[in-house]
């Protein structure tokens, strides 16, 4: 799969900055498994027929649900990410329309719903994450799942690795910081909490929208 390796556009750093899903290092081996299986678990209790990932990247998940009979489609705000996307999805034997360049910003509720949106490693990007919530909230017919970096620990293990050592740990293009918390408390301002995971070093949440709630 191509992938971004820390490319930016406009000053933001857009994609992976490494191959985190191929890596042979045991201990990001580790940390994937624990995300990987935790999202794995929160969509399969969701069981949508159809997803919407928001903040895609290359297009991993997106590419690997629709391999599991999902019908799902991913947006980013970079075009050059979604180009990447695009080309990963043409050698996958997918649509590269199954891929959009769209910011978070300006999702519309005609074209952008689906029964779940992923929102995954996507707001400690913005400047506005609470406006990136509230357009969540116009688009999700059912469920959304989010996460985020769970702080100090996050940048704590970067130092530990000898990462970032300048910047404290933060990763680049991480301008929000979150305790675990601190993201609930957020998050419970926009959706009600169903289930909450935490495989280290994130914080992961399967909720439903207000008015969808039984």
């Amino acid at each position: 799969m191509k992938i971004s390796g820390g490319e930016k556009e406009d000053g933001i750093v857009i994609g992976n900055t490494y191959d985190k899903y191929g890596s042979q290092n045991p201990v990001v081996q580790w940390l994937m498994n624990g995300f990987n299986n935790s999202l794995s678990d929160l969509i399969a209790k969701a069981a949508p027929k159809t997803v919407h990932e928001i903040g895609c990247g290359e297009g991993y998940w997106v590419i690997r649900w629709n391999h599991q009979g999902i019908d799902a489609r991913g947006s980013d705000f970079s075009s050059q990410v979604i180009e990447l996307a695009r080309e990963n999805a043409l050698a996958d034997k997918l649509s590269p329309n199954t891929f959009q360049q769209l910011s978070i910003y300006d999702v519309n509720s005609d074209n952008d719903s689906a029964e779940l949106i992923v929102c995954c490693e996507v707001l400690e990007h913005l400047e506005f994450p609470e406006k990136g919530l509230q357009a969540l909230q116009h688009i999700v017919k059912q469920y959304v799942i989010l996460s985020v970096p769970r702080e100090p620990i996050w940048r704590a293990l970067n130092i530990m690795r000898g990462k970032y050592l300048s910047k404290l740990g933060n990763t680049p293009g991480h301008v929000q910081h979150w305790t675990h918390s601190s993201f609930m408390k957020l998050v419970t301002k926009y959706f009600d909490i169903i289930e909450i995971k935490t495989p280290l070093p994130w914080t992961m949440v399967l909720c439903q929208i207000r008015d969808k709630q039984e």
